[in-house]
């Protein structure tokens, strides 16, 4: 694989860089992957890339995608990247967005895709339940017919920024008496403004609140938001999650945070020298780095493989687990960087104390130990790496 970017891919990356420059919100600053903004932080970098038409550039250029080759998506995630932007939301842009143009109504394409696109409209995802969670197809929450509707009565959990969602994606059952777990299942889409669903949040480890219950009791629904077939709802989750996962990988984001952490590391001193030139932390960091290239390598060949139509399969389980790993080592060792001045910031930072406290240590201390915490779930979240390893042994390896 030729890794060199060719004179038209360097335009790219000049026209990409320029524009982010001068369009990116500036309000926004270096919030990166914060989960404690407004819907208007989260949306304002969203509504830009809409108004340019990039906004969904893994879509097929018929319903708004950019057309750009593999390569330019992979510049395109490395420009943001640099700056530390917040990226449309994948819970339309690379979830139900890509269900909807794959297997949804010519209606549904119609109504849900333009708002995706623009940034408008806020979807959420209702798959997990306390008790199905990594065995989702155990899933108890129920959708019965009632004429031209279907009423759902259950229970989701780690509803993601439900808080502000305009709309739902959710798995509920619709055939109990199945002879498999996997069969009777549907996908059907949910305003969240509709009587009976309520949203309960769920404060985590680091004081933050992103994610909630959601519980829905007699919520009618019309039976023109089911999406594809009745009953076969688990076939369009598996081709959700393979998007989901694919995108859980983040490279890009990697990569500036190893070059963030070297920057620390070069700051903090361990026994009057660098911590970087201490040989037992410089080789944790470069082991960090050398298993982030060849995760790189491995991203670069999914999505050559989706350019030539072969959507993700059971390789994007790859791609979560080395990535979620990487991510929570490289939080790991910013911590170890740290040290003792990420302790004050512990469980303060989503959770304002309104302290008038001169800040302790260096700015790179304040959200060191909250991000640790709440990278603790990237291995959970997509389908536990558990899960994932069981998908590769059966669907790659033929064990």
């Amino acid at each position: 694989m030729n890794l060199e970017f060719t004179p038209e891919e360097q335009a790219f990356r000049d026209e990409v860089r320029a524009f982010i420059e001068e369009n990116y919100p500036k309000h926004l600053g270096d919030v990166g992957l914060r989960e404690d903004l407004s819907r208007e932080d989260f949306l304002a970098w969203h509504k830009v890339l809409g108004e340019k038409g990039w906004s969904v550039p893994a879509w097929p250029v018929e319903y708004g995608g950019t057309g750009w080759t593999p390569t330019q998506r992979y510049i395109w995630s490395e420009e943001n990247a640099r700056v530390n932007a917040i990226m449309p939301l994948p819970f339309g842009v690379s979830m139900v967005g890509p269900v909807i143009y794959t297997f949804g109504s010519e209606e549904q394409k119609a109504r849900h895709l333009p708002g995706i696109r623009s940034g408008e409209v806020w979807w959420c995802q209702g798959y997990s339940e306390p008790g199905a969670g990594s065995d989702l197809a155990s899933l108890k929450t129920t959708a019965v017919r009632d004429g031209d509707h279907y009423v759902i009565n259950g229970q989701k959990t780690w509803t993601t920024l439900a808080q502000y969602a305009d709309w739902g994606f959710f798995l509920c059952r619709t055939d109990p008496d199945a002879a498999k777990p996997q069969e009777g299942i549907s996908f059907i889409l949910v305003d969240m403004k509709s009587p009976g669903v309520e949203v309960k949040p769920i404060k985590l480890l680091d004081g933050g609140y992103e994610v909630n219950e959601t519980w829905l009791t007699d919520v009618r629904v019309p039976v023109e938001n089911l999406v594809g077939e009745e009953n076969k709802g688990w076939t369009y989750a598996k081709f959700l999650l393979a998007h989901e996962r694919s995108g859980i990988a983040g490279v890009a984001r990697s990569k500036r945070g190893v070059e963030k952490l070297r920057e620390i590391a070069a700051n903090e001193t361990l026994d009057g020298e660098p911590l970087i030139d201490d040989l037992d932390f410089a080789r944790k960091v470069s082991q960090l780095e050398i298993d982030l290239a060849a995760l790189e390598i491995t991203e670069l060949r999914t999505l050559a493989g989706e350019q030539a139509g072969k959507g993700p399969g059971p390789e994007s389980s790859i791609l979560k687990i080395k990535g979620t790993e990487i991510q929570q080592r490289l939080t790991e060792l910013t911590l170890e960087a740290v040290g003792s001045y990420s302790a004050p910031y512990y469980g303060s930072i989503a959770n304002d104390t309104g302290s008038n406290e001169y800040p302790i240590g260096p700015d790179y201390a304040h959200d060191s130990a909250a991000t640790y915490f709440n990278m603790r779930k990237t291995s959970i979240y997509g389908g536990s790496n558990e899960i994932q390893r069981n998908i590769i042994t059966k669907m790659i390896l033929g064990l």
